[in-house]
This record gives C-alpha cells, sequence and structure tokens, in this order.
C-alpha cells in the first residue's frame, strides 16, 4: 500500500475545512439560543442573565479540564470538545426537558465548545509562520464567518418558511450536531498532515500564571464583560424589545457574517501591517462609540419615544451588525499573547487561563446586567459596555508599540 506524506499546507487547508464546519455548527446551534430560550421557556431579561450561568462556566472549568489532560495531544483534547458539544446539543434537539435539566445539557455542549475556543486558537497559531500569523488566523476566522453565513441563510429560510422550529426534534440542532461529528473525525487526521499541531502543554507550564502576562489577563477580564453583553443583552434589544424571531435574527448573522468574510482577512493584515497596540485601540475607540448609540437607541425603544420608522429600524439593524464585529478581533488577543509568551509552552495554558479569566467576568455580568435591565432599563447594561471600552483603551495605550508594527519573534527560554 502507497504511504502518503502530508505537510503543513495539507495540515492547513485540513484546517480551513475544521474552520468552516465550526462555522455552520455554532451557526446552527449557538447563534439561535437565545431564540431558543425565549420560544420553548418564555425566559424574561432577568432569567436570561441566569441561563448564561451554565453557559459561561464551562470556560472556567475548561481550563482546568484541560489543565488535567495536559499529558494528552492538543488535537485529541479538541476531539473530546466535539464529543461534549454533539453530546448536549442532541439531547436539546430531541426532547424538549425540563428547564432546569435543559440546562444540564447546555453546561454540557457549552463546556464543549468553550474548549475548542481555546484549542482552536492554539492549533491555527501552531500552523502559523511568526511573519505572518494575523493573516493565516484571519484565513481561519474568514472561512469561519462565511460559514456562519451559510448557516445563517439555512436558518433565516428555514424559520421563515416553516421548515424549521424549536419544537422536537430540532432539526437545526441535528444538523449541528453532524457537523460537530465531522470536526471530531477531522481532528484526528490533523496530527498526520501537520504534527506540530498534536503538541501537548508541558506539565510544569500547564497551570500559567506569571506576572509579565498581567496586561493580557486585564485585557481578557475587561473583553468579558463586553463580550456577554455584545452576545447577549445587544440581541435582546431585538428579541425582546422589537420581538424579533428567529428568522430576522438569522438574517442579520448573514450580514455580520458577510461582512466578516472580508472583514477579518482585513483585521489579520492590519496586525502584521500596524502591529498589535494600534488595532487593539482601533478597536476600543470604535467601540466606545457603538454602546453609545446603542445605550441611547435602546431607551428609546424601551420608553416608546421614538416611532419606529424605516431609518431608526435600519440604525438598529447596523448597530447590532456592527456590535457583532466585537467577537472578531478575538484573534488579536491570541496573537498578542502569543508576542508576549516567554516560551512557547505558555501558549496554550496562557489562552486558557485569559478565557477562563474572560468567563468569570462574563458569568458576574450576566447576573449584573439581567439586574440591571430588569431594575434600571437597557440603556445603563450599554453604558457599562462603553465604559468598560474606555478602561480597555486605557490599558491598551501601555502596551509598547513593536518594532516597525510588526510582530518580534517569540522569546525562547534560554
Amino acid at each position: 500500500m502507497r504511504k502518503f506524506h502530508f505537510n503543513t499546507e495539507a495540515g492547513i487547508k485540513i484546517f480551513l475545512i475544521i474552520s468552516a464546519l465550526i462555522g455552520l455548527a455554532t451557526g446552527l446551534s449557538d447563534s439561535l439560543l437565545a431564540n431558543y430560550f425565549k420560544d420553548a421557556y418564555g425566559i424574561n431579561a432577568q432569567q436570561r442573565g441566569l441561563v448564561e450561568l451554565p453557559r459561561e462556566i464551562p470556560g472556567v472549568i475548561s481550563m482546568f479540564l484541560i489543565a488535567a489532560l495536559a499529558f494528552i495531544k492538543n488535537t485529541k483534547i479538541a476531539v473530546v470538545a466535539q464529543i461534549f458539544s454533539a453530546a448536549g446539543l442532541v439531547v436539546l434537539a430531541f426532547i424538549r426537558p425540563s428547564f432546569s435539566v435543559m440546562l444540564i445539557f447546555l453546561f454540557v455542549y457549552s463546556m464543549g465548545v468553550h474548549m475548542f475556543l481555546t484549542l482552536g486558537d492554539s492549533i491555527g497559531l501552531s500552523l502559523s509562520r511568526k511573519e505572518n500569523m494575523g493573516r493565516t488566523l484571519g484565513r481561519f476566522n474568514s472561512i469561519r464567518m462565511a460559514f456562519m453565513m451559510v448557516a445563517g441563510v439555512m436558518t433565516f429560510f428555514g424559520f421563515h418558511f416553516g421548515w424549521f422550529s424549536f419544537e422536537t426534534p430540532v432539526a437545526v440542532f441535528l444538523l449541528s450536531v453532524v457537523c460537530f461529528i465531522l470536526v471530531a473525525l477531522l481532528l484526528i487526521v490533523l496530527p498526520k498532515a501537520a504534527p506540530e499541531t498534536d503538541g501537548a502543554v508541558s506539565p510544569d507550564t500547564k497551570l500559567v500564571f506569571k506576572k509579565e502576562y498581567a496586561r493580557y489577563y486585564v485585557i481578557c477580564a475587561l473583553y468579558g464583560g463586553r463580550k456577554q453583553i455584545m452576545l447577549v443583552y445587544s440581541p435582546w434589544v431585538l428579541i425582546e424589545l422589537l420581538n424579533f424571531k428567529a428568522d430576522t435574527i438569522s438574517i442579520l448573522a448573514v450580514i455580520g457574517a458577510m461582512i466578516g468574510i472580508f472583514f477579518m482577512p482585513v483585521v489579520g493584515k492590519s496586525i502584521d501591517r500596524l502591529g498589535i497596540r494600534k488595532v487593539m485601540l482601533l478597536e476600543a475607540m470604535a467601540f466606545i462609540n457603538i454602546y453609545i448609540a446603542y445605550g441611547i437607541l435602546s431607551k428609546w425603544v424601551s420608553t416608546h419615544e421614538v416611532v419606529l420608522t424605516g431609518l431608526i429600524m435600519m440604525l438598529v439593524y447596523l448597530l447590532n451588525i456592527l456590535d457583532r464585529m466585537s467577537a472578531q478581533f478575538a484573534m488579536v488577543r491570541s496573537i498578542y499573547m502569543r508576542h508576549i509568551a516567554l516560551t512557547p509552552e505558555d501558549v496554550t495554558p496562557s489562552l486558557s487561563l485569559g478565557m477562563s479569566i474572560d468567563h468569570v467576568v462574563a458569568i458576574a455580568g450576566s447576573y449584573v446586567c439581567g439586574v440591571i435591565w430588569y431594575n434600571f432599563g437597557p440603556e445603563y447594561v450599554f453604558v457599562l459596555a462603553g465604559l468598560l471600552s474606555f478602561v480597555n483603551m486605557l490599558v491598551v495605550r501601555g502596551i509598547q508599540p513593536e518594532s516597525g508594527g510588526r510582530m518580534p519573534p517569540l522569546r525562547n527560554r534560554e
């Protein structure tokens, strides 16, 4: 039998397919959960914040789980992550459990998703050369966004024409399960194509907390608060205040993903050309203005101070789409960590710790923002997001500009 020899370029192609399937899987599941909670369980804004606890706690636990599995190769842990995602979602697809039981399987699903968030970045970075990390991660994220757009188109037509619903079995969730299973199979093949993706976390650095990375930890914490508002309460303006259904939310996701296809490579190239600091500053300044605008608009809508004309609705759509762009800057933080790492073994555990810090803040933010929305009004939730973006800008200003705006090589242990 002929033996095939693989190379890194083949590994990149496989990971592009993995990125595409992850985009499709999350587009068919994670992006629809807010509508699922509302339609299947009729929750309010305060309950919406509480539902985020089983979704976000896995972001903290995943750090310890990945550390406990440090003796296993990265891609094998990533396979376990896909099994978790598929197992949790398949239960929600076939039965509508009681609210408390649903939260258990939501936790299992979310554990898999969060484990792969860290491992996916680590695997993607291992396939990147130092001089083009931004371009390579931009390429992976661009294909993921393209297939999130495909998922959005599928869900728009599916829910608009009644092909999909949240009645059991939830066909759209089953399609997502199939994608997660295919990703698991490809992750088994990937190390044969690119052995560098299969590095295990070094036992002596599997839980990394170093003072040299303090700024990275603070940036992750600030992002955790902003992310929670972006993922949970921005779409809740549309779902709770404007009563938008899954088809409308899906078409907004399509537009956001379509922009992301072109936007992610631009972000990646900007990192390589301008440097990490400038890109992070631009992100912070842009989102200060976006959240202030969102706060004003949500007050108008909630108090009926404005007539929902076509122009106002276009502004609502635009802000929602721009807000989605926040998540697309996640790779900047991953590259920043790769840039400041004292040793290559620090990268995966530090990304994992950063995600855990992000999620600790998000867990607290879920409840706090729900209380703020319920008792004071939605506009104050977005004022908080604007303040977090402002603090983030101040923290980022302290980053030393890279020489020539480009990425220096990773420092190795002497």
